[in-house]
């Protein structure tokens, strides 16, 4: 049997005509999105546009809120009461369901963004709250990092989780992603990002940024969309993937 792995991309966080014409054209290549919800970026026409694109070519789509964070992209950890933090992920939730409601196009996941998403590796209350935001918006999946807390909450929730890797991001030996504070922690060539992407999809390992090689068990792989040369990337990848007999498929665990 052939192995499979999802290829998703993070959208609707450039802004204007050029941000919207780079976002189709990674639709093109990848088999999930998950869009800028308001939190870090996006706003009702960039959702609406990224919805409509994400439909028309069979792409299935998922919600990417965030910290309240737009100055900061979304990067800046912040101390917010659950409650507060549920609200805020609710209402960016909501906003981008209703768009996707009226374009009869389900919410198929959800993935938390930046900092909510590191945080939530290691939270257990953020990592819960994020879990019972998605049940509560009846959105089916949730993407976001092996061996970690929002797994654990997932899991004791029986909610589906989808463990994801970064073809643009190193790793540390602990398996976090490498701070975007240290140098080496977005892999810019090509190249490199075809080679981490194959790596993770067919042996389930990454080697990190000071050289070990660790588990990484993971069942979809991710290109940023903001990401200089991400469109290239995404392409380069799909082609290798490919070549290396595991197909490109929107994975359900």
């Amino acid at each position: 049997m052939m192995r499979e792995i999802c290829l998703n991309a993070d959208i609707g966080e450039l802004p204007g005509t050029h941000g919207r014409a780079l976002d189709r054209a990674i639709l093109d290549v990848v088999t999930r999105c998950s869009i800028a919800s308001g939190g870090h970026a996006g706003d009702p026409e960039s959702m609406t546009a990224t919805v409509k694109a994400a439909d028309a070519r069979n792409v299935l789509i998922g919600a990417h809120p965030s910290y309240p964070d737009r100055e900061g992209f979304g990067r800046k950890t912040m101390a917010m009461s659950q409650i507060d933090l549920s609200a805020t992920l609710l209402q960016q939730v909501r906003a981008l369901a209703a768009i996707a409601r009226e374009r009869g196009v389900p919410l198929a996941h959800l993935k938390p963004h930046g900092a909510l998403y590191n945080t939530a590796a290691h939270d257990e209350d953020v990592a819960r709250t994020i879990v019972d935001v998605t049940i509560q918006s009846r959105i089916p999946m949730l993407i976001g990092p092996p061996n970690s807390q929002l797994a654990l909450a997932a899991r004791q929730a029986d909610l589906p989780y989808l463990a994801e890797g970064f073809a643009d991001r190193a790793y540390e030996a602990s398996g976090d992603l490498t701070p975007r504070t240290i140098e080496g922690a977005v892999i810019a060539a090509d190249e490199d990002r075809v080679r981490q992407a194959v790596q993770i999809a067919s042996t389930g390992q990454v080697t990190t940024r000071t050289g070990e090689t660790i588990q990484l068990p993971v069942r979809t792989i991710c290109v940023h969309g903001d990401s200089p040369g991400a469109l290239a990337s995404a392409r380069s990848i799909r082609a290798a993937l490919i070549r290396s007999g595991i197909a490109v498929a929107a994975v359900v665990p």
